[in-house]
C-alpha cells in the first residue's frame, strides 16, 4: 500500500478539516483562487507590455520624431 491510496487521502482530509475547520478552509480556498486569478491577469498584462517594449529591428527607426538634429547617423563597417 502506497501513499496514493484513497483511504490515506481521506484520513489526511479529515485531519486537515478537524485542525482548520471548514470555514477557514473556505477562506483559504477563495484567497488562493483570487491569487491565482491575479497571477494570470498579471501574466497577460506582462505579455502585452513586453510586446510594446520590444526594441525595433536592427536598421529600423521606431519613431522619426525621436531623432533630433543632434543625432549622428553612422553605419558600422568592419576594419580590414
Amino acid at each position: 500500500m502506497g501513499f496514493g491510496s484513497p483511504i490515506h487521502w481521506l484520513i489526511i482530509l479529515l485531519v486537515v478539516v478537524l485542525i482548520f475547520g471548514t470555514k477557514k478552509l473556505k477562506n483559504i480556498g477563495s484567497d488562493l483562487g483570487s491569487a491565482v486569478k491575479g497571477f494570470k491577469d498579471g501574466m497577460k498584462d506582462g505579455a502585452s507590455d513586453a510586446d510594446a517594449d520590444k526594441p525595433p529591428v536592427a536598421g529600423q527607426v521606431a519613431n522619426n520624431a525621436a531623432a533630433s538634429k543632434d543625432t549622428i547617423d553612422v553605419q558600422a563597417t568592419e576594419k580590414s
